[in-house]
């Protein structure tokens, strides 16, 4: 857990990882980048959903949102 975000695991926690990776790269096979884009909202909108937990969903909107900035300042 994160001191940002008490609520939020940020450590892994998916049950072969790895796995899943490649579930979701395969699920954008074939798609154009648009279609790519569509595909990650709806499946960011399937799992916020299923949280369901505003205060979770707003820390992950923070905590991905900074990691967004480090990338770019790097």
């Amino acid at each position: 857990m994160s001191a940002d975000a008490p609520g939020l695991i940020v450590t892994a926690n998916i049950e072969d990882g790895d796995g899943f990776y490649d579930e979701l790269l395969h699920a954008h096979e074939g798609l154009d980048e648009a279609a790519s884009h569509a595909l990650n909202a709806r499946l960011v909108l399937v799992l916020c959903n299923h949280v369901g937990d505003r205060t979770v969903l707003t820390d992950a909107l923070a905590v991905a949102r900074a990691a967004s900035r480090t990338e770019q300042d790097a």
